[in-house]
């Protein structure tokens, strides 16, 4: 490990503990070279799947655009902050837990709409007409009576 102080490559490891959540470890170390003394964090690196787009061109997942679709959507609605976070960290976690190293940008777009048909249903509706590209009102009009439906059925 380089010492970020002289970027001397040792450094002695002084103390490590796990964390409380034990999802990572923190070490203290000290540089042989200049004597200072800092923290360092190994945490687990899971890597997302890239994403395949519609034309077949391939792209690395990016939460901020996740993230962005879902603040467009819920724009001006009453859904906090931490309730988008916990949406994304749910779609993200489906998708680190399938396994898959490619997944179809489509199938990223039904996991948001199911977020969003829990979130809000004007959000989801608003997303639904563009995701699903509808030309008409009928189209609309069926994805209103599919959110009026019971879930389960």
């Amino acid at each position: 490990m380089k010492c970020p102080f002289c970027q001397h490559d040792d450094t002695q490891v002084l103390d490590t503990r796990v964390s409380e959540e034990g999802d990572s470890i923190r070490r203290r170390r000290r540089c042989t070279s200049c004597d200072k003394r800092f923290t360092t964090y190994e945490r687990i690196e899971l890597t997302m799947p890239v994403v395949v787009k519609k034309n077949g061109s391939r792209t690395d997942f990016d939460p901020k655009k996740l993230q962005g679709s879902l603040q467009l959507a819920l724009r001006k609605r009453p859904v906090s902050a931490e309730a988008v976070d916990a949406a994304i960290h749910r779609i993200e976690q489906k998708l680190l837990s399938s396994g898959a190293r490619e997944v179809v940008s489509g199938q990223i777009g039904e996991l948001v709409m199911r977020e969003l048909q829990r979130l809000d249903k004007i959000a989801y509706i608003r997303f639904a007409s563009v995701y699903k590209s509808f030309e008409d009102v009928a189209e609309f009009q069926d994805a209103i009576a599919e959110i009026g439906k019971p879930s389960g059925k």
